[in-house]
């Protein structure tokens, strides 16, 4: 059965003010979903309700089906949590600090050697296992705290904005993580506001302001709807693209609206369709021989959406 969360008329007052509004969303199979929106918008409040650390004013939250509200042990006994990163004892080594976690969740003792050995493996901390943690930088005891959340095998993964204050490197490195962490099958719901981080690990978005949900749906299909029809990807080369293959070869492939070059060894196409254009696109770009290295959904496109919803709301 694969893995899912759903929330169901989820609603959290404090007082007057609403933090979150009849909240209603289904999340299926094992990928990741960004949870989108500026500070202050309710993602937290999402995450803390999901959790159970905090509790609604109304509605239900539901993880691989079960009840968080009805039957918390159960249902969380699936998920791994990284909410506002917690700190670690200083004076701990990743596999101490791991032990005590895997015992709290219960992992049998027989079990939690490999068990951690294979939480850090994921998260590329292996080598540091036996360091005290006081000595690692900050993206170091993010991908502790990560690992943390994962020790016990979980099929659910709850991160709350895992790489904000984190440097460009440590950002990097948590990314490379989730999308490591995909490749498992495990169903990722990642709330944050930084929308490259969204565009780069996640597969789709739901966006939220002040305590509505906006949308959600597929990044492709996300970008088609509130584009004018137009999806736009970013394609990035390892050489120089030659000028006469930019408006030429690959402007007249079928379905291109335009291509913009962005500096030398990047452009960006406008197509109209769904993913199955955008593989198609990539497909026959990659079969010129170009030297195409990546592609991926356009940032700005993102932006553009992200900045035109969140506005209709001042």
């Amino acid at each position: 059965m694969p893995p899912s969360l759903e929330m169901r008329n989820l609603t959290k007052q404090y007082g007057t003010f609403t933090a979150l509004n009849a909240l209603n969303l289904k999340l299926d199979g094992g990928k990741c979903v960004g949870f989108l929106g500026p500070n202050g918008a309710g993602k937290t409040t999402t995450l803390k309700m999901l959790t159970d650390m905090i509790f609604p004013t109304q509605g239900e939250c539901f993880i691989n089906g079960i009840s968080v509200q009805q039957d918390r042990k159960r249902a969380l006994a699936e998920a791994g949590v990284l909410i506002e990163s917690p700190e670690i004892y200083p004076s701990l080594t990743p596999n101490q600090a791991l032990e005590m976690v895997a015992d709290l969740r219960g992992v049998p003792a027989a079990e939690r050697k490999d068990r951690i050995r294979s939480a850090l493996e994921e998260v590329k901390m292996v080598d540091w296992a036996d360091k005290r943690v006081g000595r690692f930088s900050k993206g170091m005891k993010q991908r502790i705290n990560i690992a943390a959340a994962l020790v016990h095998d979980p099929s659910v993964v709850v991160l709350d904005e895992p790489s904000t204050g984190l440097d460009p490197r440590g950002m990097a490195e948590v990314r490379a993580i989730i999308r490591g962490l995909k490749k498992s099958q495990r169903l990722i719901f990642m709330s944050s506001h930084i929308l490259s981080e969204v565009v780069d690990v996640c597969d789709d978005v739901a966006l939220i302001d002040r305590g509505k949900l906006l949308f959600y749906d597929t990044l492709a299909n996300v970008t088609s709807r509130f584009s004018d029809g137009h999806s736009s990807i970013d394609l990035s080369f390892a050489r120089a693209i030659p000028p006469d293959a930019v408006q030429g070869r690959i402007g007249t492939l079928p379905g291109i609206g335009s291509v913009t070059l962005l500096d030398p060894r990047r452009l960006r196409i406008k197509y109209t369709g769904g993913i199955e254009t955008q593989e198609r696109l990539v497909e026959s770009v990659a079969q010129m021989h170009l030297g195409l290295v990546s592609a991926g959904e356009s940032e700005s496109a993102l932006e553009e959406i992200y900045l035109s919803q969140i506005s209709r709301g001042d």
